[in-house]
């Protein structure tokens, strides 16, 4: 895991009941709707200030929002992460606020890790492993890793998986999705909306089992076998099960700890390349991308090396999807609007039967995605982007065509993927040309 300091001032929690989760969603849910119902009326018979109002009202029922899934942690905490990533359906005040939970989650108390693993591995911490921390090392959404030591001496960390998270995924998107839906803000589709949901049930139930996270683990492990700079840890068997994976310890340096002072520029711009290259070949060759890609899933090393963690949240791509993706960004790139609408239909994000959108929308934002593609030799600086400010200022152009566009089911992954890396590149301040390497990817997809 990357190294952190730890903080021992957080605040420790005991898990929620599903009474207890089922009332405070509950709760959350009648006070959205109660504030969206109170500005519905106040807009009704007064029209002055209109969108300063509407702010403040989104920014209250983001806020409840972020704070309620913060505490519940699980299933709505990791769809709050995952939506805090997008811009494209949820007014900018809620994907604002639900950046908070991207940030380390209080931990559990000590005593509920080790019943868990008592309860999954047959005994107690104490007499599976030759040392064990009471002290969470992480701590997530839906689990902590405690670092411990093996009977026979070897380094490990542990990831534990918070009681009854598993059973409680269904109740908590059901609610969830009432919330947004009572709130005014999902203004999609019922049918779209129960896709998405369905997308992100089965991602979620696949990261619950950590018996398929082994499984993942060992696929990516043979797929990047030759891939020189990168690390991925190898599971402990005998002492993992559904709810407890046990990895061989591999560290390296948070992102936090990257700098140009610490690693110098050329080993941040190899770390870069490899980065892209890993994203890249998952996509385009593997069909298989590691869906999780926040900074707390990579660690680095001076050498240039790349380790990366979690692989409970894996999404297995069709071939027609991955095709269609590569076309659309191959028409982007080449600024042929006509067949990028078509590309896009066929990826189920344009809703068919639909005018084509008009192609100055879709110029907009290819001169924005493509600025660290527009030079085969001049280097693109990621430290000082502000693509995701451009983004960001754009975003109202959305709900101008929102009857155009549906949520990205099958790609929503891939997104989620490229953003993750975007940020990271940003983070790490990578100086690097990739659009030779896109084009070839491009090209070996187009072929396949």
């Amino acid at each position: 895991m990357a190294k952190r300091t730890k903080d021992d001032s957080k605040q420790k929690t005991a898990p929620a009941t599903r009474t207890k989760r089922f009332l405070k969603l509950a709760g959350m849910t009648a006070s959205v709707a109660g504030s969206y119902a109170a500005e519905r009326v106040r807009r009704a018979f007064n029209e002055e200030d209109k969108e300063e109002r509407q702010a403040r009202a989104y920014d209250k029922m983001a806020n409840q929002i972020a704070d309620t899934l913060g505490e519940l942690k699980g299933a709505v905490m990791k769809v709050g992460q995952i939506a805090s990533q997008t811009q494209d359906f949820l007014p900018k005040e809620f994907s604002q606020a639900l950046q908070r939970l991207q940030k380390e989650a209080p931990p559990m108390d000590y005593e509920v890790i080790a019943r868990q693993v008592e309860r999954e591995l047959g005994a107690p911490p104490e007499e599976l492993f030759k040392e064990f921390s009471e002290e969470p090392y992480a701590a997530a959404s839906i689990g902590q890793v405690h670092k411990a030591v093996t009977l026979d001496g070897k380094e490990v960390i542990v990831k534990v998986q918070y009681p009854g998270v598993d059973r409680s995924v269904d109740s908590d998107l059901k609610q969830l999705k009432l919330t947004l839906k009572l709130g005014g803000l999902l203004k999609l589709p019922k049918e779209s909306v129960d896709q998405l949901f369905e997308e992100i049930r089965e991602r979620l139930n696949e990261e619950l089992d950590y018996e398929n996270e082994a499984r993942n683990i060992a696929d990516f492990q043979r797929f990047h076998a030759k891939d020189e700079g990168l690390i991925i840890p190898s599971v402990v068997r005998q002492l993992s099960s559904k709810r407890v994976l046990t990895m061989e310890c591999v560290e390296g340096d948070h992102i936090s700890a990257v700098s140009a002072e610490a690693y110098g520029q050329e080993v941040i711009n190899l770390i870069g390349r490899r980065l892209f290259r890993i994203m890249a070949d998952q996509l385009f060759k593997f069909h298989a991308i590691h869906g999780d890609p926040h900074a707390g899933n990579f660690a680095f090393r001076p050498d240039g090396s790349i380790i990366m963690y979690d692989f409970g949240c894996v999404k297995r791509l069709k071939p027609e999807i991955v095709h269609a993706y590569s076309q659309a960004l191959t028409a982007g790139l080449n600024a042929d609007y006509d067949a990028l609408d078509n590309y896009l239909v066929d990826l189920g994000v344009r809703v068919s039967g639909k005018p084509a959108v008009e192609q100055d929308y879709y110029a907009m934002w290819r001169d924005i995605f493509i600025r660290p593609f527009r030079s085969k030799d001049e280097e693109f600086d990621f430290a000082s982007s502000n693509l995701h400010k451009q983004v960001a200022s754009k975003a109202t152009t959305v709900f101008k065509y929102m009857d155009f566009f549906q949520p990205p089911v099958e790609s929503l992954f891939i997104d989620r993927m490229i953003a993750g890396h975007y940020w990271m590149m940003m983070r790490l301040g990578v100086q690097a040309a990739f659009r030779k390497e896109l084009e070839d990817y491009l090209d070996l997809s187009s072929a396949a």
